[in-house]
């Protein structure tokens, strides 16, 4: 998938049904907002550009810092980005049109040139000045204190006030609005060095949260930066740098040593070892050649590769990772919806307890002035900055940190369910194991040496096609193995093959194969078919026999077992660890879902440590097990490969894919998303979902806590206009630093 990227609306036609002539919907244009720095002020934001004539839908996404705009299909206005972008801009943000083919906006201004540090500097400078003369105006006229005050007022607070006045057009109270109307309000009550200090003090709080936020949107940045701009492509006989959006499917590049890979394909020439850790996590290189697939933004080793494109820059694996990420940052979780749905009550009820307050204060003493500040001060009090803000801060925090990792989390409902797992569930094949079968051992019997026993097992089994056959000839290329040559090869499918090595026959099968050829099965021999069939491993039994190969009968047979080949489906070199990271985190049960035989089930089980294993389910059954572990245990997480597992991944609390770097349907079925194929990152993303968890809740009870106990010191006159200021200002700073904790140390690799 990609993000959704469109040519400015003035270069484009309207798209049309080309059968009947008539609009199409509409396609939305994306733009990114920088200066957001509350949740509150981003829906203004949503409302002003929403109010605008061809403006079919506005959505603005705070976490990730992007405003989506849809047309609304009967009034296509040519100049609506221009529209859009000046709404934004009157709101005291900017808004920037997203190139074609971009997932992050192609200029990234310092946020140390924004205009709101500068104006923020120079009213805070005109404060302090006027703090400066006040003792010593005694002389001077008495409307230069007054005036330098003002001139705080005035620069530090156009900003807010002009976005302030935006709002309050299309029927928004923000915070904007609030604190334009406490600052004037207190000018007009002749207080003008409060009034400063609300402004000076609300604008520097904004620029600082601001700077802060945009930190936890570095990891789209980090992500896109990883794509190099331009690719070798590889023409006949030349060699010409191409922009890597100008890739078309097939086209030869050449990467160098050191270099960045610049698409997704595969390797046509050379060999090297790739970091993919920016996709997959996985910190060591893996070794590549010919045939192997590579990803966009992997580093490329010691080797020059040729590489054929297989996928284009919008469709890498990359790309979509990015788009994922946009889309979580932007979603939003239970715990936040229930904030927002909950400040929307808050700010008009704290409002129109501010004006009830003044009113009835002003009728029983008569003296309008102690009561309209006291108003004022619940109007500064009424924004609900730190709570908007204390669930999407962590939430995009979290998700970066676990991009970080090689984990795609898709969105804050995923990461909360992530949070409350109680269960784990593994499907065995591919997921706890290699999904390969491999050589596990070899038992010699008749005196004969293991090696010897080996190397004709794997002279036989070269000429198959089976997979234990496969298995067998890997591990003896692998051990380099020097393997005899074999003719008049034969294959007995269900049972096995044979072939004539040398001058005399080997069979090489399974125990239905032995007892047909009439192989005696001694004590020996039965003891260890029944050690590999409790150990879930299959027995590929050899035997040697006559050069003719053909076997008389009965207990007269020629053919003897000289040995016995060990091949199972073994697990993954760190599952152990990962599970007995997963008990750390807090897992209380952990489960084996298999369609396998319940002996090779019970096998793997216990070689990683599970508590449950359920074999012979098919898909439809697993779901079935995971409705009853989730009745007996609590919410349930289910890990697979994204594509057979996929009723099971749906039907979990939460679906985590593994290995989803070049799979689109892992991406689209699952909560989360192992991009490498490393079992520890379930724990690492468990164990960042709970602290994300905690932080959400810490942040929520202390924006309530403090916001609670400002309000009752308020009404009552104890609470003043700056220390107002400064406490929900304070507190917005505090839960932003407090989110940020979940990324900041989500580096440690044992986080169970």
């Amino acid at each position: 998938m990609t993000a959704p990227t469109l040519a400015p609306i003035a270069e484009r036609e309207p798209n049309r049904d080309r059968s009947s002539g008539a609009p199409t919907q509409p396609s939305p244009s994306v733009f990114t907002v920088s200066g957001m720095d509350c949740g509150d002020c981003a829906r203004s934001v949503e409302v002003a550009v929403a109010a605008l004539p061809g403006v079919g839908e506005a959505r603005v996404s705070f976490g990730a810092g992007t405003l989506t705009v849809v047309p609304d299909g009967r009034n296509l206005a040519v100049e609506l980005p221009r529209a859009v972008a000046g709404a934004v801009a009157r709101a005291g943000y900017r808004a920037e049109l997203r190139s074609p083919g971009s997932n992050v906006a192609s200029v990234r201004v310092s946020p140390w040139r924004e205009r709101r540090v500068a104006t923020t500097a120079v009213g805070g400078a005109f404060w302090a000045l006027g703090w400066a003369v006040s003792p010593l105006a005694s002389g001077a006229p008495g409307w230069l204190v007054p005036a330098v005050f003002l001139a705080a007022m005035v620069i530090a607070g156009a900003g807010f006030a002009r976005a302030g006045w935006q709002s309050a057009r299309v029927g928004r109270f923000d915070m904007n609005v609030l604190m334009s109307l406490s600052s004037i309000g207190a000018a007009l009550l002749g207080e003008w060095s409060e009034g400063a200090t609300v402004v000076v003090l609300f604008a520097l709080g904004g620029t600082l949260q601001s700077l802060t936020l945009d930190r936890t949107r570095g990891a789209i940045r980090a992500l896109m930066d990883l794509s190099p701009p331009e690719a070798l492509l590889v023409d006949g006989a030349t060699t010409r740098p191409v922009p890597v959006a100008a890739l078309a499917l097939g086209d030869l590049v050449r990467v160098k040593p050191g270099a960045r890979v610049p698409a997704d394909g595969r390797i046509v020439e050379g060999d090297s070892a790739l970091d993919e850790s920016a996709i997959t996590g996985e910190s060591l290189p893996r070794d590549k050649g010919a045939g192997h697939p590579v990803f966009a933004g992997t580093v490329n080793g010691h080797g020059a590769l040729l590489v054929s494109v297989s996928r284009l820059a919008a469709d890498s694996a990359l790309a979509r990772i990015v788009h994922q990420v946009e889309e979580a940052q932007g979603s939003r979780a239970p715990a936040q919806q229930l904030v927002d749905r909950f400040a929307a009550v808050y700010t008009p009820l704290v409002i129109l307890g501010a004006v009830v307050l003044a009113l009835i204060g002003v009728v029983a003493t008569g003296d309008p002035a102690p009561w309209v500040y006291r108003a004022l001060v619940l109007l500064v009090i009424a924004c609900p900055c730190a709570l908007v803000i204390s669930t999407p801060v962590t939430i995009v925090a979290a998700i970066g940190a676990a991009t970080r990792r090689g984990v795609l989390v898709k969105g804050g409902a995923a990461l909360e369910a992530a949070g409350r797992v109680r269960v784990v569930a593994f499907d065995k094949t591919g997921t706890l194991t290699e999904g390969t079968p491999s050589v596990t051992g070899v038992v010699p019997l008749a005196e004969r040496s293991d090696a010897e026993v080996f190397a004709l097992a794997a002279a036989v089994e070269r000429l198959s096609e089976h997979p234990l056959a496969r298995a067998v000839t890997a591990r003896a290329e692998a051990d380099g193995v020097t393997v005899p040559t074999a003719t008049a090869f034969r294959a007995l499918p269900g049972k096995g093959a044979r072939a004539v090595v040398g001058s005399r026959t080997v069979a090489v099968g399974n125990v239905r194969l032995i007892e047909e050829m009439g192989v005696a099965v001694d004590d020996r021999l039965a003891a260890i078919l029944a050690d590999l069939a409790v150990a879930g491993q299959t027995p590929l039994v050899v035997a040697l026999g006559p050069a003719d190969g053909e076997p008389r009968s009965g207990t007269g047979s020629t053919f003897r077992a000289i040995g016995v080949v060990a091949v199972a489906d073994t697990p993954r070199p760190a599952a152990g660890e990962a599970l007995a990271m997963l008990r750390r985190a807090g897992v209380a049960r952990i489960v084996v879902l298999t369609g396998d035989t319940a002996a090779v089930g019970d096998a793997i089980g216990r070689a990683v440590g599970a508590d449950e294993v359920h074999a012979e389910l098919l898909p439809a059954t697993k779901a079935a097990t995971l409705a009853d572990l989730r009745a007996r245990y609590g919410p349930v997480a289910m890990v697979g490969d994204g594509v057979n597992d996929a009723p099971a991944l749906a039907t979990a609390d939460v679906g985590m894919a593994m290995g989803a770097a070049g799979t689109d349907v892992a991406l689209e079925t699952a909560d989360l998303a192992l991009m490498g194929d490393d079992l520890r990152g379930i724990a690492h993303a468990l164990c960042l979902s709970r602290r994300a968890t905690r932080i959400i809740r810490q942040n929520i009870t202390l924006s309530l806590a403090v916001k609670l106990l400002a309000l009752s010191l308020g009404a009552l006159g104890f609470v003043n206009l700056w220390i107002a200021v400064l406490a929900d200002t304070g507190m917005s700073l505090l839960v932003t630093l407090n989110g940020l904790r979940v990324g900041l140390t989500a580096g440690t690799r044992d986080e169970g």
